[in-house]
């Protein structure tokens, strides 16, 4: 009997099981590299945990609600053009916190979220029915760096029990209730502007006054506006006590929720910024090692062109023979390739200021066009965004900003407040 022997094994079930083996390896040592190798709903008191006391529901809802949310595990998010969250522990070093706020003050603006709750893994014994990253809560503190913090940001926090009348807390044109008001955490300061109040009169939010000019934060707080247009490269920074305003014991309530994403808007300033919740004070921050540099530029070239020659000898080694690739072209066909490439170069040249103009009479067409005015001036277009948008800023002044803005960060700022408006119309 004779005849060709059927091969062991089947060659596409071999290339597959390369490929995924190939693609778990890759995987396992990027994810090693970035430090994530875990999800972090670790039950503390951030972004990445689904406890009572965590923030993962803000941030959802944040991006539900098209808004750019991240949450950062790198140390060097913290200097980004963004709003970002702080939502530090108990037990953390004051300067640390100080160091960030200095360093941010030109860069964005910076919203801290106080820690109060104790929480603990929900014990085995207990007959509860609970799901990873849940925890008890055992009982409320003020942080212990309070006190440590100097300047601007020396404050005094203490917890009491409201009144059992009225609503727990009223800011920001809303009022509601806390999810416990016999634990409500309250801070005072001479530079505090109160946002939200509890019952008792004392401060639950609210934004620090260290001169700069911050205009919706001061109309927010029913306060004069103090200071001009040339202090507006200053950020401010919002301070929230009262945690069960923004955790995921406060988001039950709908009031709460739409108090938070109030908050949050009011300290953009005006802006339409990424949103950054900051998980490195939590200790969720990538560790850095030789896989953590080969991730990172300018290693990161070299590594992906490893990547690549491996994948090219592992099919060269499958496939020994096969027609020529046919050669691309040197620039390829498209309008996003064509935006690119003058992006770059207008970036290279380093005429950015050059796109002041043109992009101003851009963005009066779309915001004409959203209000329905064709052929519309500035004062037309001014008096229908009063009537649409009453507590905006107001088209022309932006406008002429944009046009007068020279540097990159007064460019992009100016763009954002105009880009805000049209959002804000569109909805």
């Amino acid at each position: 009997m004779s005849g060709k022997a059927a091969p062991a094994f089947n060659p596409k079930v071999m290339l597959a099981l390369v490929l995924f083996g190939a693609a778990a390896f890759f995987a396992t040592l990027y994810f090693i590299g970035t430090g994530q190798t875990g999800n972090g709903n670790n039950g503390g008191g951030h972004a990445a945990a689904k406890g009572l006391n965590g923030y993962a529901a803000i941030a959802e809802m944040l991006e539900d609600d098209d808004y750019d949310v991240s949450l950062s595990r790198s140390p060097s998010a913290l200097n980004n053009y963004s709003l970002l969250i702080l939502t530090p522990p108990a037990f953390m070093d004051a300067e640390e916190l100080e160091k960030v706020i200095e360093e941010r003050q030109f860069e964005g603006p910076t919203l801290i979220i106080l820690p109060k709750w104790s929480a603990s893994r929900i014990p085995d014994e207990w007959d509860v029915e609970s799901e990873t990253g849940w925890v008890a809560l055992n009982g409320p503190s003020e942080p212990n760096w309070l006190e440590d913090l100097e300047g601007d940001l020396a404050i005094e926090g203490s917890v009491t029990e409201l009144a059992k009348k009225g609503a727990d807390w009223r800011g920001l044109g809303l009022s509601g209730n806390l999810p416990d008001r016999t634990k409500s955490l309250s801070i005072t300061g001479d530079k505090i502007v109160p946002l939200v109040k509890d019952s008792d009169g004392e401060t639950l939010a609210g934004y620090v006054d260290d001169g700069g000019y911050y205009p919706d934060l001061a109309q927010a707080a029913g306060r004069p506006v103090v200071g001009t247009d040339e202090d507006y490269d200053q950020w401010g920074v919002v301070i929230v006590a009262e945690p069960d305003l923004f955790n995921n014991y406060g988001m039950a309530d709908p009031k709460r929720a739409k108090l938070a994403r109030k908050i949050v808007d009011i300290s953009m300033e005006g802006g339409d910024l990424p949103v950054v919740f900051d998980l490195t004070q939590s200790g969720l921050s990538g560790t850095q090692n030789l896989l953590t540099l080969a991730l990172k530029p300018p290693f990161l070239a070299a590594t992906l062109c490893l990547m690549i020659a491996m994948l090219v000898v592992g099919w060269r080694a499958f496939r020994r023979f096969g027609p020529p690739a046919a050669e691309g072209r040197a620039i390829a066909f498209g309008k996003r390739r064509l935006v690119a490439n003058s992006a770059s170069l207008i970036q290279r040249t380093k005429r950015l200021h050059l796109l002041s103009g043109p992009y101003a009479d851009m963005m009066r067409g779309r915001i004409a066009a959203a209000l329905g005015l064709r052929r519309a001036n500035d004062a037309q277009i001014d008096a229908a965004m009063n009537r649409r948008l009453p507590d905006g800023p107001t088209f022309s002044h932006s406008l002429n900003q944009l046009r007068a803005a020279r540097t990159t960060p007064e460019l992009l700022r100016a763009a954002g407040v105009l880009r805000s408006l049209e959002r804000k119309l569109s909805r």
